[in-house]
């Protein structure tokens, strides 16, 4: 089980006096955790926790002095979180930041240590919240209504691709989970809009994905959409199988920066800057029931072109004309 607790000893190690006599006044070191879905590498590649900790030293806080940052990784496992954030709530921290379903895990295991959600689905249909501008639990944070990427993703794909006729849903876990029923719900109407038959491609990890493209149910899919952010650290090897098997495919900005053909969504790095301030509201006193819970309302199109030039892709232009993000 990896294990890290982020300490900044340099300040320390140069003044020579341990930390607690450079905490503040009161002598007082908050303690929160972290339970990261994916691995370490995964969060250092990203900058995701980096984004966190700039947030909070903008908010005076420095790690080793008045802060300790508890983190917990699962690589990727959904089967550890449940453990991990047991294992938080036991070491007594002040809250517990999470992302995915790593959320849904720190709620099953408490009810009454705060939760900052940085990236999630819809926290109220989820149950996690009675409202947006109300929570009401111990659940607060940010929501993207990840129905609706998955969705707008499969439409610049079939834009991409106008020839495509069969898409597959790229998702972690088993097809029939409850969190991927709604998603597949959802992502559904767009494929009828679109005329374009959705096929759900379920794997248990990024070492499936290429055994899953090559026999789909019912056959052979002309795309796939990557809606699962739980294998956003393996974004390179899925793009990597997709570029092999002449796939187009559309995951999140960092998929096609790792090599897919398309990104759409939201950029992840300032949403854990955002939620320091929403550490420090609760370290203050707040309830996190009573801080309302932000929505997501910016969205950015990456798409590359070595990998177009790779799968014989001919963007529109009026699809290269609205794009944030053109990697050559």
């Amino acid at each position: 089980m990896r294990r890290r607790t982020f300490i900044a000893a340099l300040g320390c190690a140069a003044a020579g006096r341990p930390f607690a006599t450079r905490a503040q006044p009161n002598g007082r070191i908050r303690v929160i955790g972290l339970l990261y879905p994916p691995s370490e590498a995964d969060d250092r590649h990203n900058g995701y926790s980096a984004a966190l900790r700039e947030g909070l030293r903008d908010l005076g806080y420095v790690i080793g002095e008045n802060l300790r940052i508890e983190a917990r990784y699962a690589d990727g496992q959904i089967d550890r979180l449940k453990p991990l954030a047991a294992e938080l709530v036991g070491l007594n921290v002040e809250l517990i930041l999470s992302t995915a379903n790593g959320v849904t895990a720190a709620h099953a295991v408490t009810t009454t240590v705060p939760i900052v959600a940085i990236t999630w689905g819809d926290l109220v249909a989820a149950g996690l919240a009675e409202s947006l501008a109300h929570p009401g639990g111990n659940v607060t944070g940010f929501t993207i209504f990840y129905g609706e990427m998955p969705s707008k993703r499969l439409e610049l794909l079939k834009r991409a691709r106008p020839s495509m006729t069969r898409a597959g849903l790229l998702l972690q876990g088993r097809s029939d989970a409850a969190g991927n029923r709604i998603l597949l719900d959802l992502v559904n109407r767009a494929a009828a809009n679109l005329k374009v038959e959705l096929v759900p491609i379920a794997v248990a990890s990024a070492a499936e994905v290429e055994r899953a493209l090559s026999d789909p149910p019912g056959g052979p899919v002309d795309g796939f959409v990557f809606a699962d952010t739980m294998l956003l650290g393996d974004s390179a090897v899925i793009a990597d199988i997709a570029v092999k098997r002449g796939l187009p495919s559309i995951g999140a900005p960092l998929y096609a920066s790792a090599g897919g053909l398309l990104g759409y969504g939201v950029d992840f790095p300032p949403f854990w800057r955002r939620a320091a301030t929403l550490v420090d509201k609760i370290l203050k006193g707040a309830k996190p029931g009573d801080i309302p819970i932000d929505q997501a309302t910016t969205f950015k199109t990456t798409v590359n072109l070595k990998t177009a030039k790779a799968l014989g892709v001919e963007f529109p232009p009026m699809l290269l004309s609205s794009v944030d993000e053109v990697i050559e």
